[in-house]
């Protein structure tokens, strides 16, 4: 599991280091074609980990139900996100997988509620939750890639 942990942290690295000079507008910005800007993005990344992995394992999320509300699966941005809010979203996204894998190592994570994806795969345990939210986040990764080249 640690090249799992690994692989998120160092995801979440580049995607922070992709964006460090862009100002909260080009945050926001939704270019035409898309649905969405890298501001959601980051949001929905850090949403769909603690769902994928602490609610599914009935465990409580380390972020707010207003957060979960707004950025997770079947959302978009319907409002500008401010520099007071993403600097919080930020700090959570880089600091929450480092809780995750304590919270592994522990032994929190006793049970999981199986759940099928939208790309129908079935998750049945912390591990496979943890392993489909890497590929998740590697679509976003991919995503905020088409979107920093045209902010």
């Amino acid at each position: 599991m640690q090249h799992q942990f690994i692989t998120l942290k160092q995801s979440r690295k580049l995607i922070s280091k992709l964006i460090e000079n862009f100002s909260i507008e080009q945050l926001n910005n939704i270019p035409t074609g898309f649905k969405n800007n890298i501001a959601w993005n980051i949001a929905h990344l850090m949403v769909t980990q603690q769902l994928l992995c602490y609610k599914l394992s009935g465990l409580p999320c380390l972020i707010s139900d207003e957060m979960i509300q707004k950025y997770q699966k079947g959302t978009a941005p319907n409002k500008t996100i401010s520099i007071d809010e993403f600097n919080t979203i930020k700090e959570l996204f880089l600091n929450l997988p480092d809780k995750l894998e304590i919270d592994y190592v522990e032994g929190i994570f006793k049970e999981y509620n199986k759940y099928t994806t939208s790309v129908n795969i079935t998750l049945n345990s912390i591990e496979e939750g943890i392993s489909f939210n890497n590929y998740h986040e590697g679509i976003h990764l991919g995503i905020i890639l088409q979107l920093v080249k045209f902010v």
